[in-house]
């Protein structure tokens, strides 16, 4: 509730340096932003000259902290998919603890042994870059043909760097409106830890839906969807130790 959904153009900087929402009854402050455009093009100022989807000065306003930015500039490399695969790694060295849930199996193509593992079974492997998001630029083996996989064999010998394996999982499926008829349709959820003082995981999250016959892809930018998540027990919710 009270969140409100702007683009770029309905926000300005004023002369104070604070952020400001553009509204019929003139400009209102605005504290906190959450962001669904890339680091690039959030200021023109600042980053890319030719960006129309940003607020100019607004990396200014965050410096002085007049504006908080949830996801700041920046924290996508936490997102970065290589980053994945040290987790548990980080988890020991940092915690001095076991992981309570493991990790899905993944193979870093920077390293020449498992890159030849991942040569060797591309067919059965979902392959992903490693800084690319909306379901973009990756494979998916066992659905893909055979020129698809050729063209990511010749990528990951290019450029290793960029890419690592997991195996296919299969994910569960849910009951799907599919216009006039009810389908299965894969799906996966996303829960949500708020992490301050203490440690908090959200009941529920976000569930997506590969809308898309067969499909385990389920970026809406794909063709996903979003379901309601309903939460029958919550005796497992609270704070984590």
């Amino acid at each position: 509730a009270g969140l409100i959904l702007l683009e770029g153009a309905d926000l300005t900087v004023g002369n104070d340096g604070y952020v400001y929402m553009k509204t019929i009854h003139g400009l209102e402050r605005v504290d906190v932003i959450y962001r669904r455009i890339d680091d690039d093009f959030i200021d023109p100022l600042v980053f890319r000259e030719d960006s129309t989807l940003g607020i100019p000065g607004i990396m200014q306003a965050w410096r002085e902290g007049k504006v908080a930015i949830a996801n700041a500039p920046g924290c996508g490399v936490a997102d970065d998919k290589v980053i994945y695969a040290y987790v548990p790694a980080m988890i020991r060295y940092y915690l001095n603890e076991e992981p309570l849930l493991p990790n899905v199996p993944t193979w870093m193509c920077r390293d020449p042994h498992q890159l030849q593992h991942v040569l060797d079974n591309l067919p059965d492997l979902v392959v992903k870059p490693a800084n690319e998001s909306g379901g973009y630029g990756m494979l998916v083996g066992p659905h893909s043909s055979e020129e698809k996989i050729e063209e990511f064999r010749q990528l990951l010998i290019a450029d290793p760097n960029n890419y690592i394996a997991q195996p296919t999982l299969k994910l569960s499926v849910s009951p799907t409106s599919c216009g006039d008829h009810i389908a299965p349709r894969h799906v996966d959820l996303r829960p949500f830890i708020l992490s301050g003082k203490n440690n908090y995981v959200t009941p529920g999250g976000l569930t997506r839906v590969a809308l898309v016959k067969g499909s385990l892809v389920v970026n809406s930018s794909q063709g996903g969807g979003s379901k309601d998540t309903w939460i029958v027990d919550d005796s497992h919710f609270g704070g984590l130790n």
